[in-house]
């Protein structure tokens, strides 16, 4: 089979591997919904972040704060005391790092750590300070769409043409991102799957992944085990779904579907079934 170069963006200051990247996710938190705290403890998140590049991560997400709807915001000390030794731990071992943080002391201590990439759900929006911090160093930056914190739940998901609304929102939050000095080729984007999005806007957003890659930076798909997931597995439209842990085929076929659309990176907790999957992904492309 003859070997093509992959086209798809990426950001600048990451390797290019030469298909969509696996993104694994490290949660040091104790109220994760994915994971239920399990690598909470500083020497267990550290092999999970190793185990999960055994199994095919090409980088690692390590987060100490739950987004999920209805989480309340741990303070920054906190935040720190749990992301930072991870970081460090992970960096140290030759792992590609991206911190997921809303705030910009975490961000800039974990950069300092070893850490390679920012991932903001926020978009820079949560913390002032976050896009300055980053422009100073030159890291990538992942702006994802963001209409506020979930601590009272999904918040403002209402939308006339979710897509458009959606693109036009991320659109405008990069332009900011810019203004604030981080480069072009340093951004990526991320349409927030789950964040102020109900499973209709969800799949909706999925089936035109094209117009996201439109705004001509790195995409990143962040789909795993989500809610909108379990409304697409349960037998109807009143069973209950199924727990996170009993998504990740449903979310390795997505890693797939984002994959062939042109995303630069899938975000997945359970690496093994998603790499494979990014794999085939481009096997089939490069057979046409």
């Amino acid at each position: 089979m003859t070997k093509q170069t992959d086209r798809r963006p990426h950001p600048a200051g990451l390797t290019a591997w030469d298909r969509c990247a696996v993104m694994g996710v490290v949660n040091v938190t104790p109220d994760s919904f994915s994971d239920g705290g399990r690598f909470f403890d500083t020497t267990a998140a550290i092999k999970h972040g190793l185990h999960l590049v055994a199994e095919g991560a090409d980088l690692v997400d390590v987060g100490g704060e739950s987004t999920r709807p209805g989480a309340t915001r741990v303070d920054e000390d906190e935040e720190l005391r749990r992301v930072v030794p991870v970081v460090r731990g992970l960096a140290s071992e030759g792992v590609t790092v991206s911190v997921d943080t809303m705030r910009a002391s975490v961000a800039a201590r974990a950069l300092a750590a070893g850490a390679a990439l920012v991932n903001d759900v926020s978009g820079g929006l949560a913390d002032p300070r976050m896009i300055p911090a980053v422009a100073d160093t030159g890291a990538p930056f992942v702006v994802m769409h963001w209409r506020g914190l979930l601590e009272g739940g999904n918040v403002k998901g209402e939308y006339a043409d979710v897509v458009t609304e959606v693109v036009d929102e991320l659109r405008t939050r990069v332009d900011a991102v810019l203004e604030g000095g981080i480069a072009p080729d340093r951004v990526v984007v991320d349409p927030g799957l789950g964040f102020s999005k109900n499973a209709d806007h969800d799949l909706a957003l999925l089936a035109h992944l094209d117009r996201l890659l439109g705004l001509g930076h790195p995409l990143l798909v962040a789909a795993s085990r989500k809610r909108f997931l379990g409304r697409v597995l349960a037998a109807d439209p009143d069973a209950a779904p199924p727990p996170a842990r009993e998504r990740d085929a449903a979310t390795a076929a997505v890693s797939a579907l984002a994959a062939h659309a042109g995303a630069w990176a899938v975000r997945v907790h359970e690496v093994r079934a998603t790499a494979d999957a990014v794999r085939v992904a481009r096997a089939v492309e490069g057979a046409r």
